[in-house]
Order: C-alpha cells, then sequence, then structure tokens
C-alpha cells in the first residue's frame, strides 16, 4: 500500500487525500472531508469517459467523514488525467448552474 498524503487547496478551502493505491491504469485515493456529494457526482463524469474503464466510490462510514474513490482507465490514459478531466466538467457544471441561477433570481 502506497500512502502519501497530498494537500490540494481550492481557492477558498483545501481538501487532503491519501494515494492508497497507484499503477499505471488505476488509481485509489482516500478523500478526507468528502462524502456523497461530491463523489457521486465525480463518478458521474468518470463513467461517461470513455477512456475510463470503472470508477466508483465508497463512502466507509457514514459517520466518518471521508470517502474512497477508484478509477481504472484503459490503455495509456493515466487515471490522474481523468480525474482531472472529470473536476473541469464539473467546475464547468456549477458555473452553468451559478450564471442560470443568478439570472433567475434578478426575474424575481
Amino acid at each position: 500500500m502506497l500512502l502519501i498524503m497530498v494537500k490540494v487547496s481550492l481557492e477558498e478551502s483545501e481538501m487532503k487525500f491519501e494515494v492508497l493505491k497507484k499503477n499505471s491504469n488505476e488509481l485509489k485515493i482516500e478523500i478526507e472531508g468528502e462524502g456523497h456529494s461530491l463523489c457521486n457526482l465525480l463518478q458521474k463524469f468518470l463513467v461517461e469517459d470513455d477512456t475510463v474503464d470503472m470508477a466508483g466510490y465508497t463512502v466507509p462510514h457514514p459517520l466518518l467523514p471521508h470517502a474512497i474513490v477508484y478509477v481504472r482507465t484503459k490503455k495509456k490514459r493515466k487515471p490522474e488525467a481523468a480525474i482531472k478531466d472529470a473536476m473541469k466538467k464539473i467546475r464547468a457544471q456549477n458555473e452553468e448552474f451559478k450564471t442560470i441561477f443568478e439570472e433567475a433570481l434578478k426575474k424575481l
């Protein structure tokens, strides 16, 4: 088991994750402080990617604030790249929602 703690800064908040497994086409990470909200969305975008063979996540216990995400990619695609692309799509979708929501509020 490869244990690496990484701290990622996402604008106003920080996300900590630990690499549990990594090889050329598989990545298993534990994300601290996350549950179904982010992981379900991440899984949705990952499984829509044709270069992803399998993607899933688990929340080991509902009272513990962490989730485990697993990604297996096809051919030479790196799983880290698939996750980065999925996160870019999530951000774009959030920005689109924000814009539409703000426009709707102006009409009230």
